[in-house]
């Protein structure tokens, strides 16, 4: 007597659309695993309080057409061991579910388009690769996210992580936790204007801002001021003599700095790459109390990056603009340090392929040949 053997039938398939709600919920759970497994791995995805629902669903799909079944005889009788489903296609239309074709085509569409605009971006070109690495929904539905996000970036918008949302999704919270962890890793989301609440511009200085709504006096607060983009736009004066404005990368280390400052001096803190409200703000301010700056980032390469932003912004204001606490000292001095990242190392060939500022160009080639970074609250 034969031990394994193989059942199916002849007649065309039937119609799914009489089957109870859970055989249908359990058929999309097989269907998406490829449409040929193991009978087990079958009855493990249906759990064991389904396990008579998984029965009578394989008996109906074979007995119409819709599966061919490998069994195998054991204890004196036929048992499954593979379940094949047939017609793959046209189960999947019936079930609702993209087809497979398709979904490949999305995302090699997807792929394409933002590979279009990935020259000289680095983070997309990370992005992309792990998007490569995702299973293919997955990186459909996240590469449209990061679609959303360039153009949110190319329509020059701002706003909270609720407006993205509605912008991407067309709703304020369609966007999950995991999401917005994985955009958070590969973008500086406030380079795009987005934020979890209204941003902040944190500011430190003996001086008085005169608004359309009154006065500020800043001299009057111990530590630091919050001043929203809409408060700093409204600001027509400021009286106060400022020597220098320090902007320090570092919310803990901007505090510190924030209040130890000399009484002549001005502290800005500095959030990341520095998007574009802040660069407004920040222009209006030394625009009405112009000083030079020292720019205090971490030492790592992003830091690097973050500092030229703030150089160039004082530059162009026609204003000197140094690295501040960036040196090989402060670096070499740390008593824990990180190994570069790919990313870094990517990012850090393309900074010495620019003109840095001597102590930057120290820094950047110690990091290359160290192959070492830091963070600036260890010292600062």
């Amino acid at each position: 007597m034969p031990k394994k053997r193989r059942r199916f039938s002849e007649t065309t398939p039937a119609s799914l659309s009489t089957i109870p709600t859970e055989w249908r919920e359990l058929l999309v759970q097989w269907v998406r695993l490829g449409g040929n497994s193991r009978w087990d791995t079958l009855i493990k995805k249906a759990g064991l309080a389904q396990k008579s629902t998984a029965e009578n669903l394989l008996a109906w799909l074979l007995n119409n057409g819709w599966a061919e079944v490998d069994e195998e005889r054991k204890y004196g009788d036929w048992w499954p061991y593979r379940v094949t489903l047939c017609e793959i296609k046209d189960l999947r239309s019936q079930l609702g579910l993209p087809d497979v074709d398709e979904v490949v085509a999305q995302w090699q569409s997807l792929r394409a388009n933002l590979q279009m605009k990935a020259d000289n971006n680095t983070p997309l070109l990370v992005a992309l690769s792990a998007l490569d690495a995702m299973p293919t929904s997955r990186a459909i539905t996240r590469a449209m996210l990061v679609q959303s996000l360039l153009h949110w970036a190319k329509d020059g918008r701002a706003g909270t992580y609720r407006d993205f949302s509605l912008f991407a999704r067309a709703a304020t919270k369609e966007i999950s936790q995991a999401e917005w962890d994985w955009l958070d890793a590969h973008f500086e989301l406030a380079e795009f204007n987005i934020a979890r609440h209204t941003p902040l511009l944190l500011v430190s200085a003996n001086i008085i801002l005169r608004t359309s709504l009154g006065d500020l006096h800043l001299c009057a607060m111990p530590d630091f001021a919050a001043l929203t983009p809409a408060t700093v736009k409204s600001i027509h004066v400021i009286e106060g003599q400022v020597s220098t404005w320090y902007l320090v990368e570092n919310r803990t280390s901007f505090e510190r700095v924030a209040r130890n400052r000399q009484t002549n001096e001005g502290v800005i803190w500095l959030p990341g790459y520095p998007p574009s409200w802040w660069k407004e703000a920040v222009k209006l301010i030394i625009n009405l109390a112009p000083a030079p700056a020292k720019i205090a980032c971490d030492p790592d390469p992003a830091g690097i990056a973050i500092a030229l932003s703030a150089i160039a912004l004082w530059r162009e204001a026609g204003n000197r603009a140094v690295a501040w606490k960036m040196g090989v000292e402060e670096l070499e001095n740390l008593n824990n340090k990180k190994q570069l990242s790919e990313f870094d190392q990517q990012q850090l060939s393309g900074l010495l392929k620019q003109s840095l500022p001597i102590e930057l160009k120290n820094l950047a080639e110690y990091m290359q040949k160290h192959q070492k970074k830091g963070e600036q609250e260890g010292y600062l």
